[in-house]
């Protein structure tokens, strides 16, 4: 079989996914660690590429770039591949917990195991800007670049829209230079529609199939209502889980509350507060894309949908396959269109910007994660924020003057989480 060659990826890929905390800013980290300076799947300037163009897209960031390192290694099928190791293990343990939930007596679930994970998370951002500056941040322009885009990303950090309109000014703003002009301009390539046709299919049938079953008000009409909810989430989403879970709260949580929900549609689905807030906390928590608190919310929206637990299991294989689908066919329509335009003069020029963009909101990133976990939490106590900038200090020297690999980085700072 021609992918038996990729296996040793594929082992890296179910490793990352299994010890990839922090969110898609420490996940660009890790994968800069693992998949450019110990394997060489990627170039450092290829990785940066891949980020940026999937910051400009919606849906969760860091599976698509994960996705593309696997589509670079080997096309379509090793693409898909990568996806499905990558999401499942966060997806299995999120779905569990919506099981588990009722048997926690007082919905609390201790995490104190992963108090370090956080700060880590921060090291390996700042990690990535320290390597990744060094080859696109060189002249007066880019400089410009990413000390904006630091400074707007810090201060608009959970704004939805920041980074993809940070990438496009960034990109429009290198065009007013011709220094980096390519030679010639390389004829088009034919685009292929199959995905983005099979995207905007599903879209539509999916959408009509729920609001069919909403007025009709069929026996069965759950799983039709959360698969196109969830569809919707993963094509329109901009700036990952932070975005995700705020819109997740009120289709599920508030919606079903109001008045008008209340009357024109008793049978929406709904989760109770509690239930989502825990899950929420917990996704934080464990390895893997945030947007794997798909599974726990199809799980639990579908609890009280039929006997047994089949509707459950039903909402949760919902919940991971529906939530990232778009993320995965539009990146898989979009590259080989954007591979085809950047050879176009302003494309190329657009890069340059582009590249710097993406470093400057690494480091708006890391400055912001890092007043997350000292300043922010200094009027609760003194130890902690201290304890947490060493561990940021700690991971980025390990990570920048060593060879330590990422998954020891990750089991150091578990096992700190028991000793301190």
């Amino acid at each position: 079989m021609v992918l038996a060659r990729h296996t040793p990826f594929l082992k890296a890929v179910f490793l990352h996914s299994i010890t990839a905390f922090g969110g898609p800013q420490g996940h660009m980290g890790m994968m800069l660690k693992t998949f450019v300076q110990q394997r060489h799947d990627v170039t450092e300037k290829e990785l940066l590429e891949y980020n940026a163009f999937c910051q400009m897209l919606p849906g969760a960031s860091s599976t698509q770039t994960l996705t593309l390192i696997g589509y670079k290694r080997g096309g379509i099928p090793l693409a898909v591949l990568t996806l499905l190791i990558w999401i499942t293990p966060a997806c299995l343990l999120m779905s569990s917990l919506s099981f588990l939930l009722d048997y926690f007596h007082d919905r609390s679930i201790n995490i104190t195991a992963f108090k370090y994970i956080q700060p880590m998370a921060v090291g390996f951002v700042a990690y990535s800007c320290y390597k990744m500056a060094k080859f696109s941040v060189t002249n007066t322009i880019t400089r410009v670049v990413m000390v904006a885009s630091a400074l707007l990303t810090f201060l608009f950090f959970k704004t939805p829209w920041i980074f993809p309109s940070i990438i496009v000014i960034a990109g429009i703003a290198t065009n007013f230079s011709d220094k980096r002009i390519p030679d010639q301009e390389i004829s088009s390539k034919k685009i292929k529609w199959g995905n983005i046709l099979i995207f905007l299919a599903v879209f539509l049938i999916s959408a009509f199939f729920s609001e069919t079953a909403r007025k009709n008000d069929w026996k069965n009409r759950g799983p039709f209502n959360l698969f196109e909810n969830f569809y919707r989430f993963g094509s329109l989403v901009f700036g990952g889980g932070d975005v995700l879970m705020p819109m997740m709260y009120e289709q599920y949580v508030v919606r079903p509350t109001t008045v008008n929900i209340q009357k024109l549609n008793k049978n929406a689905l709904k989760v109770s507060q509690t239930d989502f807030l825990t899950g929420a906390g917990i996704v934080r928590a464990i390895p893997g894309p945030v947007f794997s608190i798909g599974s726990f919310v199809g799980g639990i929206a579908l609890r009280e949908d039929g006997p047994g637990i089949k509707m459950q299991l039903l909402g949760c294989i919902i919940g991971s396959i529906a939530l990232f689908a778009p993320s995965a066919l539009l990146v898989l329509f979009f590259f080989p269109v954007w591979n085809n335009l950047k050879k176009y003069v302003v494309i190329f020029r657009s890069l340059e910007g582009i590249n710097a963009a993406v470093v400057g909101i690494m480091l708006g990133a890391s400055i912001y994660l890092t007043k997350n976990v000292s300043v922010d939490i200094f009027k609760t106590s003194l130890e902690a924020p201290l304890l947490n900038v060493a561990v940021i200090a700690a991971t980025f020297c390990l990570l920048a003057f060593t060879k330590t690999r990422a998954p020891f980085i990750v089991a150091g700072c578990i096992v700190l989480s028991f000793i301190i």
